[in-house]
């Protein structure tokens, strides 16, 4: 009994080594830590575990109960023969990890093998194989939400090895055989296998522990790399933020360089190459493009890095996305002179590290939103008590009061709405189109009776598109550029045309006029940068386009069209995904 003891103990290597493999596998790690697998990996799962109970019983020792000796290897087995082995290991790892299904189906394959190998134990070890991973899968459902311990897999072993040794004595034939193998092998087996369980645990725990500890500190370095670089990042992606922030993280990691990108070219790129990775270049690399396309951190090699300079030290590069708002803006580099530089923990790394970026990036564009909606709020106040314009509508209608009382007391009217939809746009969030086009047409009332018959107004407008949101401010501005700029030289025949179409999947918003036009490079600033005026209008087109693209996206941006002596054209589309019924307006 001794001898067998020491035997089956010494073939445990075998579950040492099986251990560890399995720790290299993704279903494996996420059985270990509880999450749910598909039925793919739920069927690698079964046929893997059940491999591995019947590997355990071919590394058994056959045991005859006529000399009640042990062969080493097993091939077959008579009658009178019957196998001590650790085949229950693989099955009660299947149930622990696995749950019900994995557990009864490896215990099927286990079981199905060791029946096919005869012997008068045959059924009741096959059978015992099954009831091993039904108890196991039983005993992992008794701990959800938490990881089963070295104790539990210990005795749950042996619970199952217990077990068998029971259906071999009820149902194995002749008794007086399976009362002498239970004897001989009961007790060595129900150790042998509990220790084995408790082993394979052991391994797998101390392997992740570790990989744990080893994320741990890679994580802590990504946050201690995200603080650094929380200065710079706040400012936006722009060249000079990615250089300082390229340039600290280069200190920090272990790299041949680092490179940010946005969408069209690098931004920043210091360490090995900088002499030909230049700042600026626009994005050759295939494997870059397909991270910003696709959003998936990336590895490539020396042959996808693309570089055309020969002598160029970087062979390898691990690509990350940095995103906004699960849109991806951009991508992180980090190159190395060999693939073989990049393991799981630098991988750990620049994906923790992107990640954290992409929430700076998201906070940066909250403050600047901060910061343009007070502007508006501010300008819009600053609109309200306008002295210009406050004073020319009032001599329009003092004049008017002799001449057309009706149309002064309209006049009024029109002003006083105007004035309240100034006030109401600094404390709303949304107001609909049908709101937005009353503000134009108050604030056109006043400017058409001060242009006389000089100024004709069109509208085109799509009564079913009046009922969506937009933010406030979002037409007025627009209307007033026209007028103040476009059209304050024209000595007759000013027209402005308002257009507002629904199509299939957004709103299509669009200002024209017929007056002296831009210049190409006056077009290239509006919406981009802020351009003043004293004339200037109340929230300004560069604050407009901002909030545009904040609450709708990039394919809501002010588009301008415009040619010398024929005029211009504003337009902006909107999607059709709030209405003033919608409840997410708030």
């Amino acid at each position: 009994m001794f001898e067998l003891l020491l035997t089956m103990l010494e073939r445990l290597g075998i579950i040492v080594t099986v251990a560890f493999i399995m720790t290299r596998l993704s279903f494996f790690r996420q059985l270990i830590n509880r999450q749910q697998i598909d039925r793919k990996q739920q069927a690698y799962a079964i046929l893997f575990f059940g491999f591995f109970g019947i590997i355990g019983t071919y590394t058994g020792l056959a045991f005859s109960t006529e000399t009640l000796g042990f062969n080493r290897w097993i091939t077959e087995l008579n009658d009178s023969e019957a196998i001590a082995n650790s085949r229950v290991i693989g099955i009660v790892m299947a149930g622990l990890l696995g749950g019900y299904k994995v557990g009864i189906g490896a215990g099927l394959i286990a079981g199905i093998h060791r029946m096919s190998l005869g012997g008068f134990t045959a059924f009741s070890c096959g059978f015992s194989a099954v009831v091993a991973g039904l108890l196991a899968g039983f005993i992992r459902s008794k701990y959800k939400g938490k990881r089963i311990s070295v104790a539990v897999a210990l005795l749950t072993g042996a619970l199952a090895e217990s077990i068998q040794m029971g259906i071999i004595l009820l149902s194995s034939q002749p008794f007086s055989k399976a009362l002498a193998l239970v004897e001989s092998i009961g007790l060595p087996m129900i150790f042998a296998n509990g220790v084995g369980s408790a082993l394979f645990f052991l391994i797998i725990l101390t392997v992740i522990n570790e990989e744990e500890k080893v994320g741990a500190v890679q994580a802590q370095k990504a946050l201690s790399l995200a603080e650094n670089t929380l200065t710079h990042l706040r400012k936006g992606l722009t060249p000079e933020s990615a250089k300082e922030t390229c340039k600290i993280i280069y200190r920090e990691v272990n790299a041949s360089a680092v490179a940010i990108t946005d969408m069209e070219k690098i931004l920043a790129h210091v360490g090995l190459g900088n002499n030909h990775h230049k700042a600026l270049s626009p994005i050759q690399t295939h494997s870059t493009k397909q991270v910003l396309r696709y959003g998936n951190l990336l590895v490539a090699g020396k042959n996808d890095i693309q570089c055309q300079d020969p002598s160029c030290p970087l062979g390898a590069v691990v690509i990350a996305p940095l995103k906004k708002r699960d849109e991806t803006v951009g991508t992180l580099k980090f190159y190395f002179s060999s693939d073989k530089e990049i393991d799981n923990v630098v991988i750990q790394l620049i994906t923790g590290l992107s990640s954290l970026m992409s929430h700076q990036l998201e906070i940066s564009e909250a403050e600047n939103a901060s910061k343009l909606v007070k502007e508006a709020e501010i300008k819009a106040l600053q609109a309200q008590i306008s002295p210009h314009f406050l004073f020319n509508s009032l001599n329009v209608i003092v004049s008017l009061i002799r001449t057309d009382p009706k149309k002064a007391r309209k006049l009024l009217i029109s002003l006083s709405h105007f004035f309240r939809q100034n006030l109401t746009a600094t404390t709303a969030k949304w107001t609909t189109v049908q709101e937005e086009l009353k503000h134009v047409q108050a604030y056109l009332s006043v400017e058409e009776a001060r242009f006389s018959d000089r100024l004709t107004v069109t509208y085109h407008v799509d009564e079913s598109a009046l009922s969506y949101l937009v933010p406030p401010l979002s037409l007025q501005p627009i209307v007033e550029n026209g007028v103040k700029h476009g059209l304050k030289d024209r000595e007759e025949n000013a027209h402005l045309i308002i257009e507002i179409k629904e199509r299939e999947s957004d709103i299509y918003i669009s200002i024209s006029d017929n007056g002296i036009g831009m210049t190409r490079e006056r077009i290239s600033e509006l919406g981009q940068d802020q351009v003043s005026s004293p004339t200037g209008t109340g929230v300004g087109l560069y604050n407009i386009n901002k909030r545009l693209i904040m609450m709708f996206g990039n394919q809501a941006k002010l588009h301008f069209n415009s040619e010398a002596s024929i005029g211009t054209t504003v337009s902006f589309t909107i999607a059709k995904k709030l209405n003033k019924d919608d409840k997410t307006n708030g």
